[in-house]
């Protein structure tokens, strides 16, 4: 059929409104699971340090004479461990016009802004502390920067060929040295539990990128695998696990989709680790220069790893 002639439509028509949604759709990956997770402590000063401490080696031979004199055993004495206390900072700029101008899914401009900036500030955070950075003390041109949880962890630590730990020596935490990469196995995960167990470590959950998370879920176990729907007349591909029950203890599989290194599954007990906070999380209006307002979103804080042996990681997976 042909349209009548002079028919108006709305391919002709000016005076036709927008139709915008006051909806702005977002997807990107918020959750901060490992900072949730963690404790939280209070730093004091730029280098902030904690103590730990360990006890002799059990002895069967423990046997001594009746009657004798006492043998002066070796005084326990603390280690003194630190981290860098490290500044991060997100910024929001918006023109007055902006602020001014009628606009959908948002009253103002500069609250959805510093709204966005604060998400992405503590998912930097995140990623940091999971990192495997160094940390570094600073200077007038160079800022401190705190080491992430990938550095500390030496004890139990299973790696590939050429790989070695960092750790805390002399004020510093250095950075791991990768090694030749290797297939994630679930007797990697076994052997790095055990080391954990062996050093008085109760880790209970598994940080590690979505990649390993689909190979931690090829896991065999000792159990027989048994789908069952009952009541849905539809079947079921199970196809993931969540939860590792070894030998000693559960460790609860979290995939991060943005803060972990592809080639690292780290074994964290929650218990022993916080965010120690020199000044927490705040914002406030920045000098005004011109027909803007800016507003910055800054903290400082740095990762406490209260003692590195109730860890562990499996590090240089394919």
């Amino acid at each position: 059929m042909a349209l009548p002639t002079n028919t108006a439509t709305t391919y002709a028509n000016v005076g036709i409104r927008e139709d915008l949604s006051d909806v702005i759709y977002r997807v990107a990956p918020e959750e901060t699971p490992f900072t949730n997770n963690i404790g939280r402590s209070k730093a004091t000063a730029t280098f902030h340090e904690w103590q730990t401490e360990d006890l002799a080696a059990a002895d069967d031979s423990n046997a001594v004479l009746e009657g004798d004199d006492a043998t002066l055993d070796a005084a326990n004495i603390p280690a003194r461990v630190g981290n860098r206390c490290q500044i991060s900072d997100k910024t929001a700029v918006v023109s007055g016009t902006n602020d001014a101008v009628n606009k959908a899914g948002r009253d103002t401009e500069m609250a959805r802004q510093v709204m966005l900036k604060g998400m992405e500030l503590a998912r930097d955070l995140e990623k940091q502390m999971l990192s495997n950075k160094a940390s570094v003390a600073g200077a007038a041109g160079t800022a401190r920067q705190s080491a992430g949880m990938e550095s500390w962890i030496v004890t139990n630590a299973s790696r590939g060929a050429g790989g070695s730990g960092g750790g805390f020596s002399g004020g510093v935490v250095s950075a791991p040295t990768d090694g030749t990469a290797r297939a994630f196995t679930e007797g990697l995960l076994k052997a790095a539990h055990l080391a954990a167990f062996n050093a008085g470590g109760k880790p209970n959950q598994l940080y590690m990128a979505g990649v390993q998370k689909q190979v931690f879920s090829t896991f065999a176990g000792i159990a027989d695998i048994r789908k069952d729907a009952p009541g849905t007349g539809q079947a079921v591909i199970v196809g993931a696990a969540d939860v590792y029950v070894g030998d000693f203890g559960r460790l609860t599989a979290i995939p991060h989709p943005y803060g972990m290194r592809s080639r690292t599954v780290l074994g964290v007990d929650p218990r022993m680790v916080a965010k120690a906070d020199l000044r927490p999380m705040r914002n406030w209006v920045l000098s005004k220069t011109g027909d803007t307002e800016k507003r910055q979103i800054i903290c400082e804080y740095c990762l406490e790893v209260k003692n590195e042996k109730a860890h562990f990681v499996v590090a240089d997976l394919s």
